[in-house]
């Protein structure tokens, strides 16, 4: 608006010029005071380019209706409707299917505690098994996500052998075996073109390791005479550990702990996976290991939680390169197996070894 609006119109009615100080008369002064006292109207700036005149009258009509009403000193005639209140805070998910991880957690729990105390054997074959399945998901996956063709075969066979002489020849039985998987997987992979060999052993090696010899240390705790609390004890501790991360991280944790791995792990998940495990693994070391003590058990289930911890993220940096969530699909609310033994496998050695320290090889 610029200042000639609020201005008197020069022309019809008035009587040549005012003198100064004069009002102006007749209907002229009536004019004159209107203009100055009704105020503008507001118009909505609707651009009319392409558009008849009915169709500019339909817009001023919907723009009055939906603004209000035209001038500035009216009031008007309907009350603002009330601001849509903000929807109610969601309450945190899991993110697996809940009744299926309790269910097939349930159901693996009680297989292996009926094949730990009631034949030691069976429990071995166990262990063969989860080795050997989870040896299947790792080779799958690097062939399908990163085309390494780590061989499947004297992995298997190999990683069996070793489980068996952790149990029957204790650690040495355990390290021969490893050395002869190690060289078979070198000799399998020459019957293929030497393109990718390096790449390909390697990996092969890697599996090796990460798998079966880790398992190996859970047959050598089985050997001993009380092998089978110490067992127990093992998997106590690992399994209280993660169910205490993951009690206290899902109801308080705010505080990543390392967001570029895994962002679902938090600070505060770790606290309570230490406390979990520290008050467990001082009640089991009491009562269930011949010759132990509550403070070892605090000891133990400080470096359980650590381990545990440490095995987590590392299969998830895995993951992460191979760009997947899951390691397989047999486990429903689980993922696949080695999606269970990742926290299992790197504590199973520190267990052994300090309840060796602790109580001795039994």
């Amino acid at each position: 608006m610029n200042d000639s609006s609020w201005g008197a119109p020069q022309g019809a009615g008035y009587r040549g010029a005012p003198e100064m100080g004069a009002a102006p008369a007749g209907p002229a002064h009536d004019v004159h005071g209107a203009q100055q006292t009704r105020p503008m109207p507001i118009v909505p700036d609707v651009p009319d380019e392409g558009r008849d005149a009915d169709d500019r009258d339909d817009r001023n009509r919907d723009a009055t209706h939906v603004s209000g009403p035209l001038f500035r000193d009216e009031r008007p005639q309907e009350p603002m409707s009330a601001p849509t209140p903000p929807p109610p805070p969601q309450k945190k998910r899991a993110g697996r299917d809940l009744r299926a991880a309790i269910g097939v957690g349930v159901g693996l729990g009680a297989v292996v505690i009926g094949s730990l105390f009631v034949v030691k054997a069976v429990f071995v074959g166990v262990v063969v098994l989860a080795v050997v399945v989870g040896l299947w998901e790792l080779t799958s996956r690097l062939k399908e996500r990163k085309g390494i063709d780590a061989p499947l075969v004297p992995l298997a066979v190999g990683g069996a052998m070793m489980v068996v002489a952790g149990y029957v020849w204790d650690a040495q039985g355990a390290w021969i075996a490893m050395a002869l998987t190690a060289l078979a997987v070198l000799v399998w992979r020459m019957t293929r073109p030497p393109e990718d060999y390096l790449r390909d052993v390697t990996a092969g090696v890697f599996a090796v390791f990460y798998v079966p010899f880790l398992a190996t240390f859970v047959s050598m705790m089985l050997s001993a005479d009380d092998g089978a609390w110490r067992v127990l004890v093992f998997l106590l501790l690992t399994v209280v550990s993660d169910t205490g991360a993951y009690a206290v991280g899902w109801r308080f944790g705010t505080h990543k702990l390392a967001p570029r791995i895994s962002p679902g792990k938090t600070r505060e998940g770790l606290f309570g996976a230490v406390a979990f495990a520290m008050v467990v693994g001082a009640l089991c070391t009491q009562f269930l290991i011949d010759g132990g003590r509550w403070w070892q058990g605090l000891l133990m289930g400080l470096a359980v939680a650590a381990s545990a911890t440490l095995g987590d993220l590392g299969e998830s940096m895995i993951k992460r390169d191979l760009g997947i969530k899951d390691m397989g699909t047999l486990l429903p609310g689980h993922g696949g197996i080695m999606d269970r033994l990742d926290s299992l496998l790197p504590t199973a050695p520190i267990v052994w070894l300090l309840l060796v320290v602790f109580v001795g090889s039994g």
